[in-house]
């Protein structure tokens, strides 16, 4: 394997190259992790696995992939009970600290696939090498759509081993054998009836021997799995109970916000406090990177000082004009910038020599824009430190704030707080860096930084911008050739640039959701180009499949269109994946399908994309109205392997669908002077109530791979949007967003 064949989502879970029991070490790669409970457990409380907690008061799961409204915790949560045999109605979650126990292994997929393409052995075998590279490093993030296909069998398996364990307890008790035993909601139960609950018996497991490998119960006798049920976090989201990191309060902290350069990465090099000082409340002004941090007793104290505040500022390291950007992506179709080229079929070259059908696609910069801005609580003491944050990725914040105050990681405590949204914005972690730089000037004060709407939104680190340009051949009605070149900064190499992170070979998530889809095209290829660095990206919900899903449905439309062929009907012929091609008929057989236009003034899109393992088809059916476009209906069936929640599924879908929509209608980031722009949501509006079409889902089980659905209901929304736009009103649309040539009603 080379260098250049090490991609650099490879690189942020673990060097391949060097990945495995040849670098390891064998007994590195197999030793399982300590448990990381088993610190601080008091006398009559019991750590089963790094997942379950038992003492007198009840039971509490872990549930390490971070919660930011997805219902990640509940499905965790979900799959510990399946096997444990407790009620979700009757136990307690809790994130867990940040520790390699909770490595995610389902990042190696992604990496594997781009690596080697052909399934097979060779690909088998470089996911497995990913994996053992993911457990010895202990990378524990939240993200690719991954904590359902990391947490199945695991969380599972941990479930298993602790009922057993307490089993055993319990047998040891009663004096009875083991396989006598049964359980039921929390309880050990034997033959005679008697009942022992989970909790009497935490005091028994002290010196108990977790029992390991035992066998998963079958899917006939599951409880949850598959099964309708009533999220843990409903109740207290439904009726404005919920608690987000933006409300934690520690007694006797301090608030803070920060002023950073507007043009975002620029230099603070000079800057007035006098009038600032003056105002009630404040504290301090210290400088922070690239910035300063203001300390007053309240948060809206803090802001008014901010505002007071007098600063000069150097200009970033970025083009300050938008038109710079995209002469960027222009100048990077060459073979210079050649990043990969996974997928070159056939003689695509040859089979555009007699003329060749040609396009060009843009997708813009989009702000992550979650509901709740980033805030940080952080304590830093002589020998200690803490945080209290919101996040995907606390072990690389317990690394920073170690990094950063001088201690030892083991001296930095995270706890991890429900999240208001992220979208991958929870990736970064800037806010705890400047919070630990000011709480560095306030020993033993807890110090609580909060952005305000306009700070989060000016310094986001946004989706990347991409072009892409298509050309393409058609003969006898059928589509013969596509060649796809899609340009865009490097997403892995700004963000792991602010974890101190190198990143060598080529970035999957520049040609992500196009070199992969399942469509046999005699002649097709897929190049991605890399861009040099622009504005400061990072991964926004689907990443490089965000835009290359649009970029690789609305190039082939076009394809399609010109052959004169029906837009289902080519992709059903086309489509080279069984489970892709269920995927296409039973959103067609949903949507009733006969054709783009059902009705004058009416018209229907039709897109898949996959992406994270997962085949997403979606239609979208839009009418001409007086007031412009309306979308009324949506319909999408996604393969994921198995349907944990039919109903947290179908409420992931939509909101994927949701979030696509008003974001390839409307959202765009722009920079003038070097500043983005807008910085609140007047400007960037997702999709309105009255906006919203009816949106039917259907998830299917046909593949032997669970997947997450996180993030694969985003690509393929904006492309259905344009091809039913197209079908209704004869407009083509190739950028988004698409406000800027249709009107929506």
């Amino acid at each position: 394997m080379s260098a250049r064949d090490i991609t650099r989502r490879v690189f942020l879970v673990g060097s391949v190259a060097v990945a495995g029991g040849a670098a390891f070490g064998i007994h590195a790669a197999l030793r399982p992790h300590d448990n990381p409970l088993v610190a601080g457990l008091g006398p009559d409380a019991a750590a089963l696995t790094p997942y379950v907690k038992i003492d007198g008061s009840g039971v509490t799961l872990i549930t390490p992939r971070a919660d930011s409204g997805q219902g990640a915790y509940h499905v965790q949560a979900a799959l510990i009970a399946e096997e444990l045999d407790v009620d979700l109605a009757d136990i307690a979650v809790d994130p867990g600290p940040p520790d390699a126990a909770y490595w995610n292994g389902a990042l190696a997929a992604e990496a594997a696939e781009f690596v080697v393409p052909a399934a097979g052995m060779v690909r088998n075998a470089t996911e497995a090498t990913v994996a053992t590279a993911l457990k010895v490093m202990g990378l524990q993030i939240t993200g690719g759509s991954t904590t359902v296909p990391d947490a199945f069998d695991k969380l599972r398996a941990a479930g298993a081993s602790a009922r057993e364990t307490l089993k055993a307890a319990a047998a040891a008790r009663l004096g009875v054998d083991t396989e006598t035993l049964t359980t039921e909601a929390g309880h050990v139960i034997a033959p005679d009836g008697t009942r022992l609950a989970y909790t009497d018996l935490a005091a028994d497991l002290a010196d108990m021997p977790v029992v390991q490998n035992v066998p998963l119960r079958a899917p006939e006798t599951w409880r949850y799995i598959g099964k309708d049920m009533q999220r843990l976090d409903i109740v207290a989201k439904s009726t404005g109970t919920q608690s987000y990191g933006i409300d934690a309060i520690m007694p006797g902290m301090v608030h803070a916000t920060v002023l950073m350069n507007p043009a975002q990465g620029g230099a603070l090099e000079a800057f007035d406090t006098a009038e600032a000082m003056k105002l009630r409340g404040v504290q301090i002004i210290v400088p922070i990177t690239g910035g300063l941090g203001i300390v007053a007793d309240n948060t809206w104290r803090a802001f008014r000082a901010r505002d007071a505040l007098v600063a000069s500022w150097g200009a970033p390291d970025f083009p300050q004009d938008m038109a710079d950007h995209w002469a960027a992506l222009d100048a990077a179709f060459t073979e210079d910038a050649i990043d990969s080229r996974k997928r070159d079929d056939g003689d695509v070259e040859a089979s555009l020599d007699a003329g060749a059908i040609t396009a060009e696609y843009r997708a813009p910069y989009l702000a992550h824009a979650p509901l709740e801005p980033v805030n940080a609580i952080v304590r830093v003491d002589a020998d200690a430190a803490e945080v209290w944050t919101g996040t995907q990725i606390p072990r690389f914040i317990q690394r920073n704030v170690a990094r950063i105050t001088g201690l030892s990681p083991d001296a930095v405590t995270v706890h991890v707080l429900a999240m208001g949204g992220s979208f991958g914005h929870r990736l970064e972690d800037e806010v705890v860096k400047q919070a630990t730089e000011i709480a560095m000037q306030m020993r033993g004060t807890p110090v609580k930084l909060t952005y305000s709407r306009e700070e989060d939104m000016i310094h986001d680190y946004p989706r990347q911008i991409a072009m892409a340009r298509m050309r393409g051949s058609v003969g006898d009605g059928r589509v013969e050739a596509l060649d796809l070149g899609i340009a865009m900064p490097s997403v892995m190499a700004s963000q792991m640039a602010r974890q101190n992170q190198p990143v060598p070979g080529p970035d999957s998530q520049i040609v992500a959701g196009a070199w992969e889809q399942p469509f046999a095209i005699p002649h097709q290829r897929v190049t991605g180009y890399r861009a040099r660095p622009l504005a400061p990206i990072s991964s926004w919900r689907s990443v490089g499949a965000s835009s290359n899903g649009f970029f690789y449905n609305a190039a082939l439309d076009e394809l399609i269109h010109a052959a004169g062929a029906d837009p289902l009907e080519e992709r059903l012929r086309l489509v080279s994946d069984p489970l892709a091609r269920a995927v296409l008929e039973t959103v067609g057989d949903m949507a009733g399908w006969d054709g783009p236009n059902p009705a004058p003034g009416r018209g229907r899109g039709i897109a898949l994309t996959r992406s994270f393992g997962v085949h997403c088809a979606e239609i979208v059916e839009v009418s001409g109205t007086e007031a412009g476009i309306r979308i009324d209906n949506v319909w999408v069936a996604a393969e994921v392997g198995r349907v944990v929640d039919p109903v947290n599924l179908e409420n992931q879908v939509q909101g994927g669908v949701i979030w696509a929509l008003g974001h390839a209608m409307n959202c765009e980031i722009t920079y003038a002077g070097g500043i983005a722009r807008p910085d609140n949501y007047y400007a960037h509006e997702g999709l309105r109530m009255r906006q919203a079409p009816k949106i039917a889902v259907r998830g299917l089980e046909n593949g032997t791979r669970v997947t997450g659905i996180g993030e694969p209901p985003v690509p393929p929304a904006a492309p259905a949007l344009a091809g039913a736009i197209f079908a209704a009103t004869g407009t083509r649309l190739r950028e988004m967003p698409f406000n800027k040539f249709v009107t929506f009603a």
